[in-house]
């Protein structure tokens, strides 16, 4: 097992909130029976070794696990003692009912939770649809208030036909809900948690957000937000979440791994030619792939944290190690020089 170690992580700032977040934070997928089945002492430790690690954000989501990451965050930092050092963000836009009475979504991802509860979501953005949704994840968390709230999936990426639906929602009531929980003091951060950017900003031109948990749009193999996208977030002052920085698997396994995933699917023939190319630099100057992957995305100045997954808590300390040294600028040169990575790409520590 991998030795534990503790990094003081920096603080960034969420936009405009009072909320400040370690810039490594940690994802509960992994633990919401995604790929494999965890149990609550599992949860808990690994909750544990994060924040021995010096993490003190936590991510969660009504869908994790169809409320089980909520329920058993919630229970893990009680039985911690550890939720006033800590931010934790949950997620609205879905509402989970009895698993019996309605039918299930047709996803982009189609994720088989393993044994999740037994609920299903439907997915309602409308002023009642969200006042229910975060009141339902207080109570599976047992907290009187969450710090960062974020609209899941909002967007055309997810949503396809039916994202015009959606965003007449918001629109109407849906962002109400927002502002008065955040004005009330319910929430100190509002903003979106998606799988795209465009999204993420065409919400910032209308509405007052702090941030957007994005996932896999920005990584050693997605630079599309470098295209105006995230300069255009940093003058509206809104704070990326970065999620997905392993686009699901790859950039933490390599090639070589069975069962690699990309953005959780089959890996296609072009990307595993670019991650074999990264291996390679990655092997000249001894930096792991996973500390690149991570780096990487930390070094964006809209970037305020990376957060993370692990289903063991040797996957904790090995995160941990990988944000531990800092990698060399030639590393990031030869990249560029090698086509790897854009020449506009930031590769300067933030910290």
């Amino acid at each position: 097992m991998t030795e534990p170690l503790k990094n003081n992580y920096p603080t960034r700032k969420l936009g405009k909130s009072n909320v400040s977040v370690t810039s490594v934070g940690f994802g509960t997928v992994p633990l919401a029976g995604f790929k494999a089945k965890a149990s609550y002492a599992d949860f808990e430790n690994v909750i544990k070794a994060a924040y021995d690690g010096g993490v003190r954000y936590f991510d969660c989501a009504p869908m994790y696990g169809f409320g089980k990451a909520e329920y058993y965050l919630g229970h893990a930092l009680r039985e911690l003692g550890i939720r006033k050092d800590v931010v934790v963000s949950t997620k609205v836009g879905r509402v989970l009912k009895a698993a019996s009475r309605v039918k299930k979504l047709d996803t982009v991802y189609g994720i088989e939770w393993v044994e999740p509860l037994p609920f299903l979501d439907t997915y309602d953005y409308t002023y009642d649809g969200i006042m229910r949704s975060f009141e339902d994840s207080q109570a599976r968390l047992a907290l009187d208030y969450i710090d960062v709230l974020l609209v899941h999936d909002l967007g055309r990426a997810w949503h396809r036909d039916e994202a015009d639906i959606y965003w007449e929602q918001i629109r109407k009531s849906g962002y109400k809900a927002l502002d008065e929980l955040r004005s009330s003091g319910a929430v100190s951060a509002l903003g979106l948690g998606v799988n795209e950017t465009e999204s993420v900003v065409t919400v910032a031109r209308e509405f007052d957000i702090d941030c957007s948990l994005i996932a896999g749009r920005y990584s050693l193999l997605n630079h599309e937000p470098l295209n105006a996208a995230f300069t255009e977030l940093q003058e509206r002052n809104v704070s990326v979440i970065a999620g997905g920085v392993f686009n699901s698997g790859i950039l933490a396994t390599g090639v070589k791994a069975r069962g690699a995933t990309y953005d959780y699917g089959a890996v296609p023939e072009a990307i595993v030619n670019k991650v074999s190319a990264l291996e390679s630099v990655c092997e000249k100057y001894g930096v792991p792939l996973g500390a690149a992957a991570i780096e990487f995305v930390l070094m964006h100045p809209a970037v305020a944290t990376v957060v993370l997954g692990a289903q063991n808590v040797d996957e904790v300390h090995k995160n941990v190690s990988a944000t531990a040294k800092p990698i060399p600028g030639e590393f990031w040169a030869e990249l560029k020089r090698q086509g790897l990575l854009p020449e506009d790409a930031p590769t300067t520590p933030l910290d």
